[in-house]
């Protein structure tokens, strides 16, 4: 009997350790804030290029060997800035933006061949890692302002690889799991 257990999937890019670092030093600033929520653990911190949802062993296997076809050069990138994604008026997520022209080129290309296995196309992407999750916050506009004006350092850093991730929900939060990792040229 085939195996058909689902595997809950996703393409991403991890970081190298000073921008671990700087992430850091920023959730240390948030955490002073008065709001109720969690940041997210430095070892989960990534860019999501595709979530590709639950899939079975032989989608699985179909994804691994469609990634193994990109065929993309390293590149540069950098942390931009810091932001707010808001429901409804109330913060959600503290995000910090990752700029570098390949990141929307690999993405892109990521999108299109994921495509071709019957998976939707993204609507709209913006490059960026999720550093806290917010439940509440009492002074919204107050929260946004000074997020907003939290300086980054300028860190610039190479993007050699991208990953097919696992992630395993449980109580404690995610646990992700690297399945493939795949090189760039």
């Amino acid at each position: 009997m085939p195996d058909k257990k689902m595997h809950r999937v996703f393409i991403a890019i991890d970081f190298p350790s000073e921008v671990i670092e700087e992430v850091a030093r920023i959730q240390e600033i948030l955490r002073k804030l008065n709001f109720t929520g969690k940041v997210s653990e430095l070892e989960n911190l990534h860019l999501t290029f595709k979530f590709l949802g639950e899939v079975d062993l032989e989608k699985l296997e179909e994804v691994k060997n469609k990634l193994k076809n990109i065929k993309f050069d390293s590149f540069d990138a950098r942390l931009e800035n810091i932001g707010t994604f808001s429901f409804r008026g109330n913060p959600r997520i503290v995000w910090i933006k990752v700029k570098g022209k390949g990141i929307f080129e690999l993405q892109k290309k990521i999108d299109e061949m994921m495509g071709e296995l019957g998976f939707k196309l993204e609507e709209r992407f913006m490059g960026h890692m999720t550093i806290a999750r917010i439940k509440y916050v009492k002074d919204k506009e107050k929260f946004k302002k000074y997020v907003g004006e939290i300086g980054l350092k300028d860190i610039r850093f190479k993007i050699k690889n991208f990953n097919l991730k696992e992630s395993e929900l449980k109580m404690m939060g995610p646990i992700y799991t690297d399945l493939e990792i795949y090189e760039l040229d």
